[in-house]
């Protein structure tokens, strides 16, 4: 599909994000090995959470939608030991999340597993996943090496030990945390700087015995089943992300976007906005079970460019692209480092970012762990690339709603993977 943008005098209204897909995640593995029944209310719509469900569905436990309107499904826990063999392939889609999340689970589970995606995941790196599990005593193997899926793994009986992550990654952190679970004497896993916690604070509401200091995570095997934990899912900050950066350069804008998870270790866009100078205002905090949320109301700014590197990095890196949008507009110069890590997402998103900005007129440069940015740029309408790439697709969106004349983005229903409503979001704010 193709999406035409034109920009618009003005942006207003209220948005209310979908659920945080990193928190449906999860709630849905947590809940499916745990004792009792779970419903989780505002539960996200992306099609990666989607492959999540389907999963756990083909490994034996029951899954139901109750409701639409908000997104809420019930989960009941098999405990322990209740998970069954798949009758065929775990298909995980495009979601990274799912396949590592089920790795660390099934590396435990006395059955064997096979876990696939779409292209785009099966050239997605593993052996970072992969070799960690393997010295918990895990029986796992994948293409290239042992380092890309589809994976096989022969669950068997694990033992504890102490990791620590080169990189900070919640989603290595989470599937070591979750085979821990099953593993005989106590794990810990220690980051170079602190990545997204809503594993380690699910687990600590579902009863794990679980200790967190810093960057390090210790936690002890199970002796009984997690106690089942319902919730309301906050809204995405990911997905609010666009919004704030929409309001921020726009010239004529007032948004607030409702019930956004807030937590800490998710809120660096919030920070690197307040930096830069935006009108950005954090109201009616309140929390939600073990996850603090809040409305955020963002207004018209001048922003002036900042540096953006080391610990904040793992706090914001599905935001930068639409980071580097807005400092492509701020005066001054923005530097991004340490973000080598986008290199390796659903596209190569430093080169395909910097290559799509370019085409509508932005001066920046390419570098191997992220971009230099000129801004005061006057962007011009062109035709433009999601790259298949959902956070592309919606970055490349709010670029358009301040450039002269119209916008086309190829591929644009990509934007299904994370947020499935944000062309109808989109419409809703520049309609009013």
């Amino acid at each position: 599909m193709t999406k035409e943008i034109s920009p618009c005098p003005t942006l207003r209204g209220d948005v209310v994000p979908p659920g945080d897909k990193s928190i449906s995640h999860r709630a849905v593995v947590l809940n499916s090995i745990a004792r009792g029944t779970a419903r989780l209310s505002n539960f996200s719509p992306a099609v990666d959470c989607g492959s999540t469900v389907a999963c756990m569905q083909a490994l034996g436990v029951q899954i139901r939608q109750v409701s639409s309107e908000p997104p809420t499904i019930e989960v009941e826990g098999v405990g322990n030991d209740g998970l069954r063999e798949a009758d065929d392939v775990l298909d995980a889609g495009n979601s990274a999340t799912t396949m590592r999340l089920l790795s660390g689970l099934l590396a435990a589970q006395p059955f064997f597993s096979v876990v696939s995606g779409d292209d785009s995941l099966r050239s997605r790196p593993m052996d970072r996943v992969i070799e960690p599990l393997r010295r918990m005593g895990a029986n796992i193997w994948g293409r290239g090496r042992d380092s890309l899926a589809p994976l096989a793994i022969r669950g068997g009986r694990l033992h504890g030990t102490g990791h620590a992550l080169p990189v900070a990654s919640a989603q290595v952190k989470s599937a070591v945390l979750i085979a821990a679970l099953f593993a005989e004497g106590e794990t810990t896993v220690e980051e170079p700087s602190k990545s997204r916690d809503h594993t380690e604070r699910m687990l600590q509401a579902m009863g794990a015995s679980l200790r967190v200091e810093g960057c390090r995570v210790s936690i002890v095997p199970m002796r009984a089943p997690l106690n089942s934990v319902g919730c309301h899912i906050p809204g995405d900050m990911s997905s609010a992300a666009y919004w704030l950066v929409a309001g921020a350069i726009h010239p004529d804008a007032s948004i607030r976007i409702k019930d956004t998870g807030v937590n800490p270790t998710r809120a660096g866009i919030v920070e690197v906005l307040l930096k830069m100078g935006a009108k950005l205002r954090i109201e009616n905090r309140y929390g939600a079970g073990h996850e603090p949320l809040s409305d955020l109301l963002i207004e018209s700014s001048q922003l002036t460019g900042v540096e953006i590197g080391g610990e904040l990095i793992p706090r914001l890196i599905d935001e930068i692209p639409v980071i580097a949008v807005a400092a492509c507009i701020a005066t001054g110069v923005t530097v991004i480092k340490d973000a080598g890590e986008l290199r390796v997402k659903e596209s190569d998103r430093i080169s395909s970012l910097v290559g799509e900005l370019a085409r509508f007129g932005a001066r920046i440069e390419e570098r191997p762990d992220g971009m230099i940015i000129h801004g005061g740029a006057k962007l011009r309408g062109t035709r433009c690339s999601s790259h298949h790439d959902h956070r592309l697709a919606m970055a490349l969106a709010v670029a358009a709603l301040v450039a002269e004349g119209e916008t086309q983005i190829e591929g644009a229903d990509v934007v299904g993977v994370s947020y499935p409503s944000f062309w109808a979001d989109l419409k809703a704010v520049t309609a009013n």
